[in-house]
Parts: C-alpha cells; sequence; structure tokens
C-alpha cells in the first residue's frame, strides 16, 4: 500500500465537526491504498474548537500510527497579543509551536511515504505542509474545509486584510499539488478567484456521514413533547458583534458585503417559539429545544431567555448522534446573505 502522511491538528481525542472528517479519512483511506501516517497535537485542546472526545478514538482502525507534536501545547493568546496577531499578522506562540511541530515529526516519520494530506484548519498550517512534502520529495494535498479568504463567515479587520489573506490564500494552493474542497461552490469560488489553478485537480469532497454511526436501533421516546435538536456550534457572540460593528465594517471593509451572521444562531427560533407559546399555549408548551455543544456565554444568555430550552454542552460523538436520532426537528441556522448569493460552506 501507499503511505499517507496525514497533517491534522483536529484529530481524536480532539473532538467537534472539523475532527470527524479527517477521523473518517484516516478510517478509510485503507480501502482506498493508501495505509495512513497521522501527525497530530498532543489530544488536549486548548480553545472552543477543540474540545475533548474520547469516543471519537473509535473510528481510528487498529494499526494506525499516530504521531503526536511534543507538548505542553501553548494555550490562547492573550487580549492584547490576540489583537497584535489580528491587526499586524504577528504569529502566536500556539501557530509556532503548531508548524514547528508538523514539520519536525512529519519529516522524522515521513521516510518512504507517497504523499502528504493536510487538513488545512488552521489554514496558517499550509506553509508546514509545503515544507514537509519539499523535504521529503513527495506532492501535498490540502484540503480546505472551509474556503478561508473565500468563505463569507470570515471576519477581516479590513479589506487589506482580507487581501493579504487572499494572497497568502493563493500561494498555499499554488504550492499544492491538489486541493480539495468541501463544498461544489467552494470550489467554483476557488478556480474563479485563482484560475491558475485549473492546470491541476481541485475538486469537492462534500461532507456527509458514515452509515455505521446510525447502525444502532433508535430508543424509544416516552414523552409527547415536539422535540427541536440542534449539535454543534452556534455563532451567537460573532453575529451581536458583526452587527455593532456594522458601520465601521462598511468603512473598512472587512467582511462581504449583505452577510448577516446572526441569524446562525438560535436567536430567532427562540423568539419564534416563545411567539407561539403566547399565542397558541397549548400546543407551544409542548416544544423542547435540546442544545447539545460547546455554548458561549452569549449563547447561553439568549437559551435562558427560554424555559422550552434545555443547554446540554458538549457531548460525545455518539451521544450527540442519538440525540439527533430521538428528535423530530432537526434545527440547522446558516448565514443570510444578499439576495442571489450563493452560500459557500456548510454548517
Amino acid at each position: 500500500m501507499r503511505r499517507a502522511i496525514v497533517l491534522a491538528y483536529h484529530f481524536p481525542p480532539v473532538g467537534g465537526a472539523g475532527v470527524q472528517r479527517n477521523a473518517k479519512f484516516v478510517r478509510y483511506l485503507r480501502e482506498f491504498g493508501y495505509e495512513p501516517v497521522v501527525v497530530t497535537g498532543p489530544g488536549a485542546g486548548s480553545d472552543r474548537w477543540a474540545p475533548t472526545d474520547d469516543t471519537l478514538a473509535a473510528d481510528i482502525s487498529g494499526g494506525v500510527e499516530v504521531h503526536r507534536i511534543p507538548g505542553p501545547e501553548p494555550g490562547p493568546s492573550s487580549r492584547l497579543h490576540g489583537r497584535a496577531e489580528r491587526w499586524f499578522g504577528v504569529r502566536s506562540p500556539w501557530l509556532t509551536w503548531l508548524l514547528r511541530g508538523m514539520v519536525d515529526v512529519g519529516v522524522r516519520v515521513g521516510a518512504g511515504a507517497d504523499v502528504v494530506y493536510a487538513s488545512l484548519v488552521p489554514y496558517e498550517t499550509a506553509p508546514a505542509a509545503e515544507a514537509v512534502a519539499r523535504r521529503l520529495g513527495i506532492p501535498w494535498v490540502a484540503d480546505l474545509q472551509d474556503p478561508w479568504a473565500l468563505d463569507e463567515m470570515m471576519v477581516y479587520p479590513s479589506r487589506h486584510h482580507r487581501r493579504l489573506a487572499t494572497g497568502a490564500m493563493r500561494r498555499a494552493l499554488r504550492a499544492a499539488d491538489a486541493v480539495v474542497m468541501n463544498t461544489p461552490e467552494a470550489r467554483e469560488r476557488v478556480v474563479r478567484r485563482f484560475p491558475e489553478l485549473a492546470r491541476k485537480p481541485v475538486v469537492s469532497i462534500t461532507n456527509g456521514y458514515d452509515a455505521l454511526d446510525f447502525s444502532a436501533p433508535i430508543a424509544k421516546r416516552e414523552d409527547d413533547r415536539f422535540r427541536i435538536v440542534h449539535t454543534g456550534y452556534l455563532h451567537t457572540q460573532l453575529g451581536l458583534d458583526h452587527r455593532r460593528t456594522r458601520m465601521a465594517r462598511r468603512l473598512l471593509g472587512g467582511s462581504m458585503s449583505g452577510v448577516d451572521i446572526l441569524t446562525r444562531s438560535h436567536v430567532y427560533l427562540l423568539e419564534a417559539v416563545e411567539q407561539l407559546r403566547r399565542e397558541e399555549p397549548e400546543l407551544g408548551n409542548r416544544i423542547e429545544i435540546q442544545l447539545a455543544g460547546v455554548l458561549t456565554p452569549a449563547d447561553r444568555t439568549v437559551g435562558g431567555r427560554s424555559t422550552a430550552v434545555r443547554m446540554l454542552g458538549y457531548v460525545p460523538h455518539d451521544e450527540a448522534v442519538a440525540l439527533m436520532r430521538s428528535a423530530d426537528l432537526l434545527f440547522l441556522p446558516m448565514q443570510n446573505l444578499a439576495d442571489g448569493a450563493h452560500v459557500g460552506i456548510v454548517p
């Protein structure tokens, strides 16, 4: 079998949505003739985007090599340093640690490998993937998941910062030997913006689901409630900040025109449910809303406005699947866009 060096910070026992894509790729690569060799972090995430979920380790087939970057993993930057990173492009201690570790470990374990497959979350790991591939003398594949500087959810300090990110994106994708996006629309954005990439494979491999995760019988419910379930992240605080700075963003141009991020939250769902509870109490009082995922203080503040809401916090993957299967309705909020605009990402 050919060997694939898989560079992926988001990997079990770290949990969350992005981890599932990486874990499933590794689980099934052998069926396509590739033996995965994973290079990842220590496994103890340092922020809300990297919760711990030991159950996802079940996705990793026996015998898969997993090499972890030595810790300790630096924590999140201070507020002041975070602003410097955002405005002046200062590299964070965490990112410096991650890039150095990916290159050191990737080169050390990559002898005889045939390809480097890099999950570009964060996007700034692209230079590390390129360095590993160059030193091993093999091609590399960039899996962007979301479309980086072309993502309507990305809010930059100014249009200048977005141009810088677009330039970094162009350099990274030019250096890659193949590019994977997770929606057809994201692929189209990339080839339109960077027509020089037409000479190399740029493909869409969409997010999906693993049938094995849904093979167990559905647990029976004894209640008569109408259950609405959301699993994953909500973007309440980002949406509120985005609206509060609307005028400044129009002047500075750091976000795409016509985007409303607050709709990618539970704000309007709860308003609708509470209105129904007032107007038709017999019907409205039968509704329950269960929120499973890492919740910010803003998410919890909004959720606390309704007695219909149960805030579960992060739950392991198998419990999240069982919760979704128990639902009468799954809630999947999207960012709102200007008329005629296409969504480039999937929640």
